[in-house]
């Protein structure tokens, strides 16, 4: 999220991180665009009226170099002409300012669908059934009573089919880039997690590599 009041993206970013999205916020637009130019993202909330770099800029130059990165705008102004610039200059999605959370997190769905391949209403595997849009987990009838982080990580082993998904991969969808790469939340997070999903055990340690459901 680039955002350059401190308060409202801190505030946004936090809700957001309870929606089990992994968010990084960055206050001025050369920032984001640093943050931009290193990391990949499915969605880019981008407030238009940037400092150091503005965010007609950053739209600019993404749909230029032809990046997937789905842009909402926001703006303190919701005329119509505003809007239609904001659009013709490559953003997905336009937001005015005040905006009801509820719709900010309904509209970054809605894009982060499109970012990727479309993700099933329900995902099912190893007994285990997730509804995605209501968040929910069931094994075998049992409704599991997973954390938002737990559920995020589950999320990501449903959807990668059995392939092995290494920590660094978990980190980067579940977490965010301020999470400290040595850190043993992940372990701790997994081992939570097979608690919770019980016998017999569905998720299988790679040494070295990573964990597979």
């Amino acid at each position: 999220m680039a955002e350059d009041e401190c308060f409202l993206a801190d505030l946004v970013a936090e809700g957001l991180r309870e929606q089990a999205m992994a968010v990084d916020v960055a206050y001025d637009g050369a920032a984001a665009w640093e943050r931009l130019s290193v990391n990949e993202y499915d969605v880019l909330v981008l407030d238009r009226d940037l400092p150091h770099m503005h965010g007609d800029e950053i739209c600019r130059e993404l749909a230029q170099r032809g990046e997937t990165v789905r842009i909402l705008m926001l703006t303190a102004s919701g005329a119509v002409h505003e809007r239609v610039t904001g659009l013709n200059l490559g953003a997905d999605d336009y937001l005015a300012k005040p905006f009801a959370f509820d719709e900010l997190v309904a509209r970054i769905r809605a894009l982060g669908r499109r970012a990727g391949p479309p993700l099933p209403p329900v995902l099912e595997r190893a007994g285990i059934t997730l509804d995605t849009a209501r968040r929910q987990a069931v094994r075998d009838g049992r409704f599991l009573p997973l954390s938002r982080k737990e559920y995020a990580v589950l999320e990501v082993l449903m959807q990668a089919r059995g392939m092995v998904v290494s920590t660094e991969e978990l980190l980067e969808r579940a977490w965010d880039e301020h999470t400290d790469p040595f850190t043993t939340v992940v372990k701790v997070t997994m081992s939570k997690l097979r608690a919770k999903l019980g016998d017999p055990p569905v998720i299988v340690t790679v040494p070295g590599s990573g964990y597979r459901l």
